[in-house]
């Protein structure tokens, strides 16, 4: 599938959205990404990757006459596409396999959470 094209609304590359004021953006994007990858019996790895970032915009349509009477739309900044990558993790008890598998961001859309893909997570 071709990506869209530069300056397409809500979407942008990891160099785009350095230039966007973050405080300010509405849509999704690829941004570099620090996290700690760990498994019991190894040691941690500290792994900079592309993942996905940004606010998108969520609504609701009123009156809607049967159960639950709100009409929601309610979108994610997620993952669109990915590549899968591995590395090894220090330190690993001789019984443990030190392969650490992560996604890499390859694209990212506004779009519905999807369970099966992705930890939907909500706060009240």
């Amino acid at each position: 599938e071709a990506l869209p094209p530069p300056g397409a609304p809500g979407c942008y590359s990891s160099h785009q959205a350095a230039a966007v004021n973050l405080r300010r953006f509405v849509g999704c994007a690829v941004r570099e990404f620090t996290f700690l990858a760990r498994k019991p019996g190894c040691g941690g790895l500290h792994v900079t990757t592309d993942a996905c970032w940004g606010r998108c915009e969520t609504w609701e349509q009123k009156p809607v006459l049967d159960p639950p009477f709100i009409e929601s739309h309610q979108r994610v900044c997620t993952y669109n596409e990915t590549r899968l990558v591995s590395v090894k993790l220090p330190n690993c008890l001789p019984s443990v396999e030190p392969t650490f598998t992560y996604p890499v961001a390859l694209r990212c859309d506004c779009s519905v959470c999807l369970t099966s893909t992705t930890e939907c997570v909500t706060s009240v």
